[in-house]
């Protein structure tokens, strides 16, 4: 009999089950068919960056509808963000990565026909919905599969895949768009995405979410299937023992209020800053090169350059994740990004350039993997995961949608200069944040994460509060 779904997951002991499987096969198809959707994610988001300085340069659009289509933009991925965490927590991760999925795919595809720039920014909010959407199931879903002891690898491993879209998006950019003309990126993508979306079909729920809804049978079977699998490699490990079952709250409004609220503001403040630096400085870098005298071929060819930044950035997050920690990576990135934001402006056209601008890329993308794709996801219990990354996602996307007519203001009127030194001006904040407030979550279960006070930061402590109703799964 299914145990009723005020309580965590009673007899299944999901996240323990999962916690102690080796890796093996299993772990490696949920990260190609998350990874698959994700890089797509991001390459429909980068290539606003080259088809935005095409159309200016063609005189189909102007600045002002530039900005309008990337506010759009934002305001789609808002929408999505916000809905995905309610549909996600009350229908699970399966029905909402699916349904994202079509969305931009199909959004996308409408996108390659658009008769005008007012219809391609109507297409690009409904991209932009199943975009939003996507970046926040997928970084949570792969957390509640694989075991804490890689926890931070395997999300490192899923931020380099999704983000060397960048580069790929550049470097098809730089091709596609002078020879064939900018609709064939949307065309691309939608088309590729809805082969995604056949193949993800077969993807499991997780086990973690069906026993925090009470749904224990189901999650039983797709546990037992996960381990009859794992043990072909060897007997397993010992199950550690189910921590005691509570009754929980299931009001989303508990993540306003202590413990979590400072998690929330936390995670709020990362996806403010990550949006800011990769869509108030990358996403225009472009625009910004044309409107500083380069061709549009010359200035995706910088933008290429720069771009490896992301899969390097990622893979720098990826190795030091699980040894220095989140909270070290995110301030230590975050600092870095302002010492080459700063030089940035001052660098000759050339190599110095394009260095400078690779090494500001990469440490913006390592602080995106070590903390917008581990440490949100990380913050929030089980039955709030979706939602309380979606609260924070929202509110980046909102600050989003709404920087971009800033940017144009700051770029008018003190030009790139102006942008980067508002943009180091952020970052020094979020350093210091995360110095102060921030709290380590490396090679901890997501249970035990979930138990830990704002101020409960270190094992001894995180033991002792175990059991306190309304902290758990």
């Amino acid at each position: 009999m299914q145990a009723q779904s005020g309580w965590q997951g009673m007899g299944v002991n999901a996240g323990a089950r999962l916690d102690r499987l080796p890796i093996g096969r299993f772990h490696w198809r949920i990260l190609a068919l998350i990874g698959a959707g994700m890089f797509l994610d991001a390459f429909d988001i980068y290539l606003a960056g080259g088809v935005l300085g095409a159309v200016l340069k063609e005189g189909w659009s102007t600045l002002e509808l530039n900005a309008a289509f990337v506010s759009a933009t934002f305001a789609g991925m808002t929408l999505g963000a916000w809905f995905s965490g309610i549909l996600g927590d009350r229908f699970g991760r399966r029905f909402c990565y699916q349904l994202n999925l079509a969305i931009f795919g199909l959004g996308s595809i409408a996108a390659a026909f658009a008769p005008t720039m007012t219809a391609l920014i109507a297409a690009r909010l409904v991209i932009g919905i199943g975009l939003g959407a996507e970046i926040v199931i997928g970084y949570a879903t792969l957390t509640e599969f694989v075991p804490a002891a890689s926890r931070g690898r395997w999300i490192g491993l899923l931020a380099v895949i999704t983000n060397f879209s960048l580069f790929a998006s550049s470097m098809v950019g730089l091709w596609v768009i002078p020879t064939f003309g900018w609709r064939y990126m949307f065309g691309i993508v939608g088309v590729l995405a809805m082969v995604v979306w056949v193949m993800r079909k077969s993807m499991p729920e997780s086990p973690r979410w069906l026993a925090s809804k009470g749904r224990t049978a189901e999650a039983e079977a797709i546990l037992s299937a996960i381990e009859a699998e794992a043990a072909r490699k060897g007997p397993l490990a010992p199950v550690a023992p189910e921590p005691p079952q509570v009754p929980r709250d299931g009001s989303v409004w508990q993540l306003f209020q202590p413990p979590y609220l400072g998690r929330t503001l936390l995670g709020s403040l990362l996806h403010i800053v990550v949006g800011f630096s990769l869509y108030g400085f990358i996403g225009w870098l472009p625009t910004f090169l044309i409107k500083g005298g380069h061709s549009v071929v010359s200035s995706l060819g910088y933008t290429s350059l720069m771009s490896l930044g992301g899969p390097v950035g990622s893979l720098i997050g990826f190795a030091i994740a699980d040894v220095i920690g989140r909270k070290a990576s995110i301030v230590g990135s975050s600092l870095a990004a302002v010492v080459f934001g700063i030089a940035y402006p001052f660098m000759p056209d050339g190599a110095p350039l394009v260095i400078v601008g690779f090494l500001l890329v990469t440490s913006i993308y390592v602080m995106l993997a070590t903390g917008f794709a581990m440490y949100v996801p990380e913050l929030f219990p089980t039955r709030y995961r979706m939602r309380g990354t979606a609260i924070c996602a929202t509110a980046g996307r909102i600050t989003t949608a709404l920087v971009q007519f800033v940017v144009v203001a700051i770029f008018a009127w003190q030009g790139l200069a102006g942008v980067l030194l508002t943009l180091a001006g952020v970052l020094v904040f979020q350093a210091l944040a995360f110095l102060v407030f921030g709290f380590e979550t490396k090679g901890r279960a997501l249970e035990e994460v979930s138990e830990l006070s704002n101020t409960a930061a270190t094992p001894q402590a995180a033991t002792a509060g175990r059991g306190i109703a309304g902290q758990g799964v």
